[in-house]
């Protein structure tokens, strides 16, 4: 019984990818095999994708860093053929083939238990990116953010985890201001809950100040380098940034002065070794009190015949929302 996963191959043209026939055989080796009706793109994907060694070392390969599906076969007590199930995280798709095949065969530990309330198609409009921000958020709560206490600002705000961020503290209650080199997409933002907008320009006036005006309660940064540097000085006392990209880069210019003066904290967040008893709280919670409804309208679902076009718009910074792979769609 064949299968297709879209295959990325070195050549002596450089990368090249196809869709291509493969066999259970060819998966590596892992307790639960799972037939994958969904997955998502994510920047990672489209950077595994382009043959990028720092994400995936060896070729040929299949990148997907997200799966929801239902397991065919288990040798775990854990699952049986027939669950409803999600995979993020881990390996997934940057050494270990991924979930742009239509199986994956994964180890048992890294397989999450999809809740009834969340289907297959809406558990990868959130994917990595989504479980990112809500992380995000989550790691804000924790440290004691809440509504009342001043605007929360979200970088990146038009890619895959800046949009949820956005929506997700709008839900929540929150002043959301949105940073985007996209202006002509505020709308989109509006739409989503921002309720006013910063050039990166307004962050990156302070960048290299030891201290600025605290502006912000706190922020949710999506892109890493100097938008990082510029928000710190801003931040209000006993305020937070959280941290989880690296496109802009991934060196960070900053005084002591914001943390020991006013007891700002920086929070890094991940999304990929976290435990997995974390990963399905916060996959159940996502099913539940923070269900968006705006998430439909911020995801495009795309077929297997336009994800190579989708992977390079990701890649080139030019994607907006969320995007869904369906592995049954030509």
């Amino acid at each position: 019984m064949t299968f297709l996963a879209y295959r990325v191959a070195e050549t002596e043209q450089g990368m090249a990818a196809s869709w291509q026939e493969q066999t259970v055989d060819q998966l590596p080796e892992g307790e639960v095999l799972i037939a994958v009706e969904y997955s998502s793109i994510n920047y990672k994907d489209a950077l595994s994708a382009s043959g990028n060694k720092g994400v995936t070392r060896e070729y040929p390969h299949t990148p997907g860093i997200d799966v929801a599906g239902t397991v065919l076969e288990s040798a775990s007590d854990d699952f049986a053929a027939g669950d409803a199930v999600v995979v993020f995280g881990y390996d997934l798709g940057m050494n270990t083939a991924g979930g742009y095949g239509q199986q994956v065969r994964v180890p048992a530990n890294w397989v999450l238990r999809r809740p009834t309330a969340l289907p297959a198609a809406q558990a990868m409009s959130w994917g990595t990116a989504g479980f990112t921000a809500a992380l995000s958020v989550q790691k804000l709560e924790r440290n004691g953010i809440k509504p009342e206490n001043g605007p929360v600002v979200v970088t990146g705000a038009t890619g895959g985890v800046g949009s949820v961020a956005v929506a997700l503290l709008a839900k929540l209650g929150y002043d959301v201001l949105a940073v985007s080199g996209k202006p002509e997409q505020q709308d989109f933002l509006k739409q989503l809950g921002a309720t006013g907008f910063l050039s990166r320009d307004d962050i990156l006036a302070t960048k290299g100040k030891a201290m600025a005006k605290p502006l912000y309660q706190a922020a949710v940064d999506t892109v890493g380098g100097d938008l990082v540097s510029g928000l710190i000085p801003q931040i209000k006392p006993e305020g937070a940034l959280t941290t989880c990209g690296m496109i802009a880069g991934i060196k960070v210019e900053a005084s002591v002065f914001p943390f020991i003066l006013r007891g700002v904290s920086l929070l890094g967040v991940d999304s990929v070794e976290i435990p997995l008893v974390d990963k399905q709280q916060v996959l159940d919670k996502v099913a539940d009190q923070w269900q968006l409804a705006q998430l439909e309208q911020m995801t495009t679902e795309i077929s297997r015949s336009q994800l190579a076009d989708v992977l390079a718009k990701v890649l080139s910074g030019q994607g907006v929302g969320r995007y869904r792979l369906n592995l049954n769609a030509e």
